[in-house]
């Protein structure tokens, strides 16, 4: 017998109800943008009566998800950038020294006294100066600080090379831990790429790899390419260092295991430093702004446990000597340690104003840069073109709306007007599930949505079909009705889950717009099996309850 039972019903109509609450947003989406804007500001501990103004443009008891407008859509910026992976092995072979220079000191009577070379390769270069010939028994030593490589392809591999050249101990890094290490670089740029994109607020970015060096950057609502690097091309290398001394000649001789940078507040004033540092930006747990005991704007920050214990120790050694807060290659304040600093937590002053502050903390508090970013392609996509795309979206949809609302009315009459609510009720669907998921609608998955209007028709084409047949044979329109959903549910299912697949095939193997197709093409799947199965055929039941006809015409 034709019937629904009243919790299915119930159960189709909230799902309904839910995907049209869930898609209301949209359809007033400058406001619900403003009002989502305010709200946040609000949390972040902003004030005032404009913020509470925004908020009261949507009501709060109304759900406020949207669709994110993906970069093509909203205008933005696009980077590809490639990690100079080359950077680590150096900065890396420079933290070994210390440990190589006092391991070899302790052997001073054996090997004689040491001194460390110049390169410009990616090697430490020890020289034995009084005793030649006791290279062998050097690198013997220093190979005795060798690690296993901490990767699947490296195991049982060493990480560094130790080789005798005449008079010199070499030190490298293994062609194994050469592929590790480029491989956590591009790993960790990725991730604080992400995080520093996430601390300014924008809205769905797209961060992926590509190949082995690579990071595709899309971020959607960015004024500019320039304004993007200005966020992510900042490496914030900070590192506490010991300073030698001060000179007014940049070409001063450094002296090996030092180096000459130069001082932000003045101009001419360079430092020498030890290149090995004390502690790094790697340490630091937190950074916020902050504001000097004289009232200037500052940074305060703090170290983990690691940290606080060596910057700890070095300040209760050294007592009366300065040391260099240097950020970028650039020594940004070198103060005198007055007492021994514990508790791993201090302050960076110098010439900021409020904005640099806040911009070098948000720096600091995301991370360090691994290495270099060598932008290989830039584009900025202006919200003009996004605006365009967008109309032209909207009169494809209309179009191709409009042509299967036609269609379906002249083929099947009342019944085509059931399957056209149901294709209405399809597309909110899409919607209110792209807003509860917080998905990105790029133009690529507008023509998915596009698509699902024209495939949507096709499970109530079959079932209306196989009610015409049905009606030649069976017992009364009420048990076509039935034998027609029952017997075409098999085609149905078939037919969906074929291309189900393959959009998760296409979001899994895709990126970018190929990913914002599979999506809207997946979820309107989904959404087209529920309408025509469900939704569709509760309309029929329903006038049929209540009109009981003799015969029916599809």
């Amino acid at each position: 017998m034709l019937q629904i039972d009243l919790w299915k019903r119930v159960v189709i109509l909230g799902l309904c109800v839910l995907g049209l609450l869930l898609a209301l947003p949209n359809a007033f989406y400058t406001r619900v943008e403003t009002h989502n804007d305010a709200v946040a500001a609000i949390e972040a501990g902003g004030s005032g009566q404009g913020l509470e103004e925004q908020v009261g443009l949507w009501p709060s008891f109304l759900p406020s998800g949207l669709v994110n407008l993906g970069l093509d859509l909203r205008g933005g910026a696009h980077l590809l950038a490639e990690v100079q992976v080359e950077d680590v092995y150096e900065s890396r072979l420079q933290a070994m020294w210390p440990e190589v220079r006092d391991l070899l000191r302790e052997e001073r009577d054996t090997i004689g006294t040491i001194r460390l070379q110049r390169t410009k390769g990616a090697e430490l270069r020890v020289r034995l100066n009084q005793k030649p010939e006791m290279a062998e028994r050097a690198a013997e030593l220093v190979r005795g600080l060798a690690r296993p490589v901490v990767s699947l392809s490296g195991a049982g591999s060493s990480d560094i090379e130790v080789t005798v050249d005449g008079a010199d101990v070499v030190v490298m890094l293994s062609e194994a831990e050469r592929v590790a290490t480029d491989d956590r670089t591009v790993k960790q740029a990725l991730e604080i790429i992400r995080r520093r994109i996430d601390e300014v607020g924008t809205r769905e970015p797209t961060i992926q790899r590509q190949g082995d060096d690579r990071i595709l950057i899309q971020v959607p609502g960015v004024g500019s390419a320039k304004e993007l690097k200005d966020i992510i091309g900042t490496t914030a290398q900070l590192t506490f260092q010991p300073v030698v001394t001060r000179t007014n000649n940049a070409d001063m001789p450094a002296g090996a295991g030092n180096e000459v940078l130069p001082a932000v507040d003045e101009a001419g004033l360079y430092y020498v430093l030890e290149q090995a540092p004390v502690v790094t930006g790697e340490d630091l747990v937190d950074a916020q702004p902050s504001f000097d005991q004289n009232g200037r704007p500052a940074v305060s920050f703090r170290f983990n446990t690691s940290g606080a214990r060596k910057f700890g120790d070095y300040t209760a050694e050294n007592i009366g000597n300065p040391f260099a807060i240097v950020l970028d290659g650039e020594v940004i304040s070198a103060p005198v340690i007055q007492a021994h600093i514990g508790g791993g937590s201090g302050i960076i002053t110098g010439n900021f104003t409020v904005d640099e502050s806040t911009h070098l903390a948000v720096l600091l508090r995301a991370g360090a840069l691994p290495a270099g970013l060598d932008f290989l392609e830039e584009r900025t996509i202006g919200p003009e073109l996004g605006a365009d795309s967008i109309e032209a979206g909207k009169i494809a949809c209309i179009v191709a709306g409009l042509a299967v609302l036609i269609f379906m009315q002249l083929s099947y009459g009342l019944f085509g007007t059931f399957a056209n609510i149901a294709l209405m009720m399809n597309v909110a669907l899409i919607f209110g599930a792209l807003s509860l998921i917080g998905g990105t609608l790029t133009l690529p998955g507008i023509a998915g949505i596009v698509l699902t209007i024209g495939m949507a028709v096709d499970a109530n084409v079959l079932v209306f079909e196989r009610i015409r047949e049905e009606l030649r044979t069976a017992r009364g329109p009420a048990r076509a009705i039935e034998l027609g959903y029952d017997r075409a549910l098999s085609a149905i299912i078939d037919a969906n889950i074929t291309t189900f697949i393959i959009s998760v095939i296409l979001f899994m193997l895709g990126s970018g717009p190929v990913r914002g197709f599979a999506i809207t093409l997946g979820l309107g799947i989904l959404t087209s099996v529920f309408t025509a199965i469900f939704v569709t055929r509760l309309l029929i039941v329903m006038w049929f309850e209540r009109r009981r006809p003799k015969t029916i015409e599809v």
